[in-house]
């Protein structure tokens, strides 16, 4: 059994109907956290989220969890691409994702990104949290 190490959580629309931003094909941010590593040497990080989108069917979209503060293809450590099903009402993706080589550090900082070349919009609820563990 692991260490607790910590544990954050982001918030950027904690209801249906915001923040109404329609998606583009530039990587918009939701979520930050930094998570105290404690400069534990390959700390198990869990990080999971949802995104409340409205669009048409058919209309695509990606999010993508980086490494960083900053999007650089080369920090993502975890891609969903997912797909619209319903013209009607907010579709819900939620996501788990795990960082295996997590830097031993005393902060480690993930932010998460949603793009799409879409008429759909970021519908919310939007949130973003993780915890990390000494393995």
């Amino acid at each position: 059994m692991g260490v607790f190490l910590d544990a954050r959580s982001s918030v950027n629309s904690n209801q249906p109907g915001f923040p109404g931003t329609p998606l583009t094909d530039t990587p918009a941010l939701f979520g930050v956290i930094g998570l105290q590593t404690q400069n534990v040497p390959n700390p198990i990080v869990i990080l999971s989220g949802s995104v409340g989108i409205l669009g048409g069917v058919g209309d695509t979209f990606t999010i993508e969890i980086v490494r960083g503060l900053t999007f650089a293809p080369a920090n993502v450590i975890f891609t969903l691409d997912g797909v619209v099903n319903s013209a009607t009402s907010t579709e819900v993706t939620s996501f788990v994702a795990a960082d295996l080589q997590a830097p031993a550090a005393p902060e480690t900082i993930y932010t998460s990104y949603i793009s799409g070349a879409t008429t759909a919009i970021r519908n919310g609820p939007e949130s973003f949290t993780g915890i990390a563990e000494q393995g």
